[in-house]
């Protein structure tokens, strides 16, 4: 199966901050690769670069057979790319919208007319075509953008956190209409932080820490490398998380993970079951009150922990940086 994306040793600095740290990227055609780490790792970046917005410091890549660098007008029309937050016109109707993406791709009017009419019977969006967008939910702007990015039916498409801030009911939505596209031949990248997201819908996984790819491979790979169960635990009070701790950490086969606002703590343990009887009696001594306990097998959560250990956050120059940068690239890509 050929590669559809091919990414190597992409260099991006702001200044002092580095973005991405020679990352190396592939993505085999018709498949759906996630993009999963931390806030400021560098997945944004890395879309930013092979969508043509940002020029990267070193390094190389192909999409579609097309030089990222050398061709960047041919690989605009053999792309679709939908951001982390809808980029539509809220004073158009969702026809209007539709319609002028394809004329800007030189459509003509009468094709750029039935590709609207025909994405929005596909995204469910029939009934809202000739209103405002201004009055529609926010699942429903997700979907007019993602119309948007396929307008030309694109065979890759890059997908930066699509359902962020989207209700549960509209995340499912979404997660059938990319599941279409892909049983369709699209290749997809996508950047998510939602564990469950990248479990669904993903063929294979890169996380990323610090502008590198840190480990890839399917869910089911990366679970297995952090191995082990799990014993999570939530108690009644806040204030009885340090004697839990104390009193389980020689059972814990690793780090454990408190989450204080949850009143939560996650041990991982060699032996599940054993450690589950020995780790309730041990708390009935300490005559600590458990609200919810159980045992459960590695989740992606855990393999992004294990991988990554920290939270890391993107400077505000750093941010600013991207944001001048990309703003730049627009207007000459405008131009």
């Amino acid at each position: 199966m050929p590669d559809a994306i091919v990414a190597e040793g992409l260099v991006k600095r702001y200044g002092r901050l580095v973005a991405l740290d020679g990352l190396d990227l592939t993505v085999p055609e018709g498949t759906v690769t996630a993009l999963l780490g931390p806030n400021g790792a560098g997945k944004t970046t890395t879309v930013r670069v092979l969508t043509t917005l940002l020029v990267p410091d070193a390094g190389q890549a192909t999409v579609a057979g097309v030089d990222v660098l050398r061709e960047p007008r041919i690989l605009r029309s053999r792309i679709g790319a939908s951001g982390q937050y809808a980029a539509v016109d809220e004073y158009l109707t969702g026809f209007e919208n539709l319609e002028m993406v394809g004329r800007l791709y030189h459509m003509g009017t009468k094709r750029s007319k039935e590709r609207a009419r025909e994405l929005l019977d596909r995204f469910r969006l029939t009934d809202a075509a000739d209103r405002p967008v201004k009055g529609y939910s926010g699942g429903m702007r997700r979907r007019l953008d993602l119309a948007g990015a396929l307008v030309a039916n694109p065979p890759v498409l890059f997908l930066d956190e699509p359902t962020t801030g989207l209700d549960p009911r509209a995340r499912l939505d979404l997660w059938d209409v990319i599941e279409e596209l892909v049983a369709g031949g699209t290749t997809l990248l996508l950047t998510t932080q939602y564990m469950d997201e990248a479990d669904r819908l993903a063929d294979s996984i890169a996380v990323i820490d610090h502008g590198r790819v840190i480990a890839e491979g399917t869910a089911d790979e990366l679970k297995a490398m952090v191995g082990g169960d799990r014993i999570e635990l939530t108690v009644d009070r806040v204030e009885a998380m340090a004697t839990v701790e104390a009193a389980l950490k020689s059972l814990a086969d690793g780090e454990l993970h408190l989450e204080p606002g949850l009143r939560r703590i996650t041990i991982p343990v060699a032996d599940g079951s054993q450690a589950l009887v020995e780790a309730i009696g041990r708390l009935a001594v300490h005559d600590v009150r458990i609200h919810d306990v159980g045992l459960r097998r590695p989740s992606l959560d855990d393999v992004f922990l294990t991988l990554t250990g920290h939270e890391a956050v993107l400077s505000a120059d750093g941010d600013e940086h991207e944001k001048n940068e990309e703003l730049e690239t627009v207007k000459g890509a405008a131009r």
